[in-house]
Order: structure tokens, then sequence, then C-alpha cells
């Protein structure tokens, strides 16, 4: 069958969209920037598509033709500058469901949520369940699975933080450490969609293990598997986490996909329940999924380093701000070691300009779209102020204060922002 995917690039698809290649069928993947999934699934045909911009039918129109099935594995968290809920998760779903009924009406497969409960009124469940009622009401074939949290060999969004708060150096500090939490493998949410493709199932399904473990438990699972001893669980009242939520939001404003953000916390107070009942298919405990994917170095090196980046990040964008704004405030001492160089205003316009550079730097890379070519930017002055330095003013190496050699940290923690930026 040809079959295209939607979100083909995340955690949940990149599963999928394996497991329906090797299944003999033909797939179609999308994703926004698919360049290096091209590399690591080329049996895939990739296209590049932005699903908050197929919000009419005439959108899909070339998409879905001679298509048989669609898997739909998109979704967002939250609104932000990288995404945009209503028309991601709903507007571009409508349209997808109306180019298909006057097209060769391929089935629908919606990887969804449990979307009742305390968080169901927020925009990531609302639009959810409104895309499920209208593909329900559409006539066209479809299959919604509802999967509880899902993990697997890789990581993303909560099973990355679960992850994250395992390898917590000395002790396991947790809000919501008793809400009740309902796994099941990445694997079992790929055969549920090939069951699908080949007739078996349809409807409307939740799937989940049948095994439910605390969050505490889920962490501490987590951390032996990733070689680690045992730690105390240390219980946090609601309102230590109200902080961390506020500035995870922030984050999201401005592009990052943090799990800690409001609406995640939202869902996590009441836990991640189902309300599932026999459907034949099979599901995997936590234990038995962790156990069939081996940690290596490579999963304790992610687990420490996913908390730590926000903060270098944060680092290095009040580093190079204060570095723009102290200057500005001293402008005629600044000034003044350029003067043996050069005329006082063009000293000054000098110090002005790399103040303004520094500050922009500063800024860009809290804006997760412009941050890669933030970092590059600071790698590239950084080495610019090296050299102009050493070439003009040498005995700065010497200096008491170290004005240049603090550059050269810097330099590495640019690197080493650079080397984790990526999320897929």
């Amino acid at each position: 069958m040809n079959i295209l995917i939607l979100g083909a690039t995340g955690f949940i698809g990149s599963v999928v969209a394996a497991r329906l290649v090797a299944d003999g069928h033909v797939v179609t993947g999308l994703g926004r920037n698919p360049a290096r999934a091209r590399l690591k699934q080329p049996a895939i045909d990739w296209r590049r598509v932005d699903l908050s911009r197929m919000t009419k039918p005439a959108d899909w129109d070339d998409i879905l033709k001679d298509q048989h099935v669609v898997v739909n594995c998109a979704g967002a968290l939250q609104d932000g500058l990288s995404d945009d809920l209503s028309a991601t998760q709903e507007e571009a779903m409508l349209a997808l469901y109306s180019a298909a009924k006057r097209s060769s009406r391929p089935l629908i497969v919606q990887i969804s949520a449990r979307t009742a409960g305390a968080a169901g009124d927020l925009p990531f469940l609302a639009t959810k369940r409104r895309a499920d009622e209208a593909l329900a009401a559409s006539g066209l074939p479809y299959l919604i699975l509802r999967p509880a949290l899902v993990l697997g060999r890789n990581a993303h969004g909560g099973s990355a933080l679960l992850r994250a708060l395992a390898a917590f150096p000395l002790m396991l500090p947790l809000v919501h450490a008793e809400s009740p939490v309902e796994t099941l493998s990445v694997d079992d949410v790929a055969e549920a969609v090939s069951q699908a493709v080949s007739g078996g199932i349809s409807g409307d399904i939740d799937l989940a293990a049948d095994d439910v473990l605390t969050l505490a438990d889920l962490v501490r699972l987590h951390r032996r598997w990733l070689g680690l001893p045992p730690a105390r669980v240390f219980s946090l009242p609601r309102w230590l986490a109200g902080p961390v939520t506020w500035l995870a939001d922030l984050s999201g404003l401005l592009g990052w996909r943090s799990p800690l953000r409001s609406t995640a916390m939202t869902v996590m107070s009441e836990g991640v329940r189902s309300s599932k009942a026999e459907s034949g298919l099979a599901t995997t405990p936590a234990a038995a999924t962790l156990s069939a994917n081996p940690s290596g170095v490579q999963d304790l090196w992610f687990a420490r380093l996913y908390l730590l980046k926000p903060l270098v990040i944060a680092g290095l964008s009040a580093f190079w701000l204060l570095s723009g704004v102290i200057p500005l405030l001293a402008q005629e001492k600044t000034s003044a070691h350029f003067l043996p160089f050069m005329p006082e205003a063009a000293a000054t316009a000098l110090t002005l300009a790399t103040c303004l550079i520094d500050i922009a730097l500063g800024a860009a890379v809290l804006l997760r779209p412009l941050a890669k070519r933030a970092l590059l930017g600071m790698l590239a002055v950084s080495f610019a102020y090296l050299a102009g330095a050493s070439l003009l003013e040498p005995a700065l190496w010497l200096d008491p204060l170290g004005p240049l050699v603090k550059v050269l940290p810097s330099i590495l923690l640019t690197l080493t922002a650079l080397a984790t930026l990526d999320e897929r």
C-alpha cells in the first residue's frame, strides 16, 4: 500500500515509518525538516511540509494522490514561536479530511491522546478532541489510537524528562511523585498501526500496558536502567513547580519545546491514565520496554545534559548581553583601548558597534529559530575579538583579570550548546 505519514521525523512517527517500510509498504514521510531523516531512512520518500500551512483542502490534493492510508503522528504541546496548535492539530486535519473525502478516501490513522480530565480544555487536548470528533463524523475509514506515555529506545518530551530526572545527582526531586502513570512501548504503537493498515482494527482505542506505576516508581525504574545507584525521592510541593513552569512556558513562546510547560504539568497533576477496554492489542510494560533496550553511555550523557542545556543557553545569553551592556556604561574607558590605533570618533563608533553586536547575539540565542545562527555568530565574533586583540594589544593576554583568557571557556560552552542544540 501507499502510506502517508505526518510527523514522520518524530519520536513515534519515525518508528511507525520504519515498521511500515519493513511490512513492505511504500511510505511517504512529511516533516518540517526531513534532511537528516532522509539520510537515516532512505527507503522513505521524504517531503518537507509544515502542517500549520496546510489548512485548506486544496493544500492536500497533490500529497494525497494515490495514497491508501494516512497516519497522523504529528502534534505539539503548546502554542509558541515554533508551534501553532490550532493550525497543526485542528485546521490542517479538517482540511485533510475534506480533501480525503473527494480523493481516494484513504484510511486515516490518528495518533491522539486521552482528551478528558484536568487538561481537557487546554489547547493541546481541545484541538486534538475536535479533530478526533471531526474524523469520527467524516465518514472516512479511521482508527483513533490514544496511547499512554510512550517509551522506547529513543526519547523525546516526557520520556526524555524521565531520563533527566532519573540522572539527577544525589536525590530525585519530583512534583506529583505519587501520580499514576500508564505506559507502553513505541513498538506497540507501531504494531497497532500495522494491524490497522492490514484491516485488523478500527474505531477508537485506548492503548496502555496493564501495569500502573507512580511517577516516582517510573523515575526509579529509569535510574536503574541508566545504571545509577538508588536515590531518595523528595516530593516537592506543587507551588514550587510554579516558577519552573513559568520559565518553561516563556521558553515555549521563544520556540523551545520544554516538557515542563504548564500543559504537561496539568496533565501530570492527575496522572496519565486511560479508560482502556480489552482491545486485543499487545502492550509492553515499562520494565520490559527498558530491559529490551539496554542503556549505553550515550543515554547517560543525554540524561545528564538534558536539564543543563537550557542553563547553557541562558548562561551564554547572559554572558553576551552583559558583555555588551557593561562597556556601554563606561564607554569612554572602553574606547580608550582603541585610541592608540584610530581617531576618537572611530574608536567610539567601534565600541558602539561591538557592544550592539554582543547584545544582538545574546538576545538572538534565546529565540529557537535563530539559536544556531546566533551560536555560530558567537564563535565568529569570539575568534575575531581574540585575533584583533592579539594583534593590537597582546598584553591583554597577561592582564590579571584575564579579559582574553575568559573568552576561551565561552567558546567551549558555545560549542557544547551547538552540539546539543538538535531536538530530533
